[in-house]
């Protein structure tokens, strides 16, 4: 087998990932068991059968190491000896090496009831059998309430400086339609930091989806959109945002864009086709980035118009990000932060023929990208979004007062 090498950064997320679902779990068979005795009665008409706290913490073993797990008790009021003990958490729990098949399952937390058994024999071993079929329908449903609570949050005190937009489709089955489509945003508040901002649904990114998601935002309370949303080129998104929130500009993702000019070039002219392009967001200045692109339209237009045509129609979204701080580009250049995110998503959902709900299909992303949150850094120079703020323009990434540079107005 060959060796897995996991950073400590990525293990810790594993690891938390871990006692999470294993916790989850836990409760869900504890909530089964209590179910089956909710007519069990004392003779003064109480529940017989009652949760009472936990025992003393204890650490499991698994495949990203020992994870502290809590273990819930219950008590019997009626005499008859009805204890709660695990199935998925025995005595001893043997190590599992498969470290790298953990990770996607900590992620996704598993689509059907026979994959939720798959990952915490990942995680457990073959002790973890016991799992039924309803501990694994309860835990999808509190996911799914969890997406729904959070989803009503109010957001009149918040403001985002930058947004990522994409819709990931899945390739997953709903129980209306086929090809469920994921909307989802994630935002960089004014400190720098990445947060949710929104996790929906739709049908083939529509500007009706994304009109629906971005209203419903306005509702909850968003007073204003950000400065700058980065997404791809083909999405509703973009006519929904300008009914919506029309201040916000648009920065399309260099690496759709990428995709979609070298698609339309043989495979003999992709490699100088996309060392052009690197040429022009690569620039410095937003002057050089039109001279590379005017370079890559002379190189390129006479044999492959289409290609050339593909990249042209977009020139100023391709390169608004020219207008904000240089130390924040490399995260507005493309939508890599959604697309690294739902990479294993996309991996999962390829492997089910399974027809989900709605509810379950939003649940299960929700907790996807909640783990992934928990390892997001602040975007670079977030100490420029200050200025950004308080309206101070910025040109080629440079701050500018009385249209000249800040750093030429303090050499003067």
């Amino acid at each position: 087998m060959k060796a897995v090498v996991v950073s400590a950064e990525n293990l810790i997320v594993i690891r938390q990932g871990a006692q999470q679902v294993i916790q989850q779990a836990i409760e869900a068979e504890l909530a089964e068991l209590l179910e089956r005795f909710t007519n069990v009665k004392t003779l003064h008409g109480q529940r017989a059968v009652v949760r009472k706290g936990y025992l003393p913490e204890r650490e499991v073993l698994t495949a990203a190491g020992p994870v502290p797990v809590r273990m819930p008790k219950v008590r019997d009021r009626s005499g008859s000896g009805v204890k709660f003990n695990s199935s998925i958490v025995p005595p001893y729990v043997r190590k599992s090496p498969r470290v790298s098949a953990a990770l996607p399952w900590l992620y996704l937390k598993g689509i059907s009831t026979g994959d939720m058994g798959e990952a915490l024999r990942v995680l457990l071993g073959e002790d973890a059998k016991g799992l039924s079929g309803n501990v694994v329908s309860r835990l999808k449903a509190q996911w799914a309430d969890e997406h729904a609570a959070w989803s009503r949050r109010d957001l009149s005190k918040s403001y985002y400086v930058y947004w990522w937009v994409d819709g990931i489709h899945t390739g997953l089955r709903s129980e209306n339609s086929d090809g469920q489509c994921l909307l989802v945003i994630i935002g960089v508040k004014p400190d720098g930091s990445k947060e949710r901002v929104a996790i929906g649904d739709g049908y083939r990114e529509t500007k009706a989806s994304w009109l629906e998601l971005l209203l419903d935002l306005k509702a909850r309370g968003l007073q204003a959109g950000p400065r700058l949303a980065v997404g791809d080129c083909a999405m509703g998104f973009w006519a929904a945002l300008q009914e919506v929130f029309p201040a916000t500009r648009g920065q399309r993702c260099w690496f759709h864009k990428m995709g979609n000019v070298l698609n339309a070039l043989p495979k003999s002219q992709q490699a100088r086709a996309k060392a052009d392009m690197q040429a022009i967001w690569m620039a410095a200045t937003r002057a050089d980035a039109y001279a590379a692109f005017d370079r890559f339209v002379s190189i390129h237009s006479a044999k492959y118009s289409r290609a050339t045509e593909t990249l042209k129609k977009d020139r100023e979204s391709l390169l608004a990000f020219y207008d904000f701080p240089a130390e924040h580009w490399q995260h507005l250049r493309t939508t890599n932060a959604i697309e690294s995110t739902f990479a294993t998503v996309r991996h999962r959902t390829t492997r089910t023929r399974n027809c989900v709900s709605r509810p379950t299909f939003l649940g299960l992303a929700f907790k996807l990208i909640e783990e992934a949150e928990k390892a997001w850094r602040r975007i670079n120079g977030p100490e420029k979004i200050k200025l950004l703020l308080e309206g101070v323009p910025f040109k080629d990434g440079e701050p500018v007062q009385d249209d000249r540079p800040v750093q030429q107005k303090l050499a003067a």
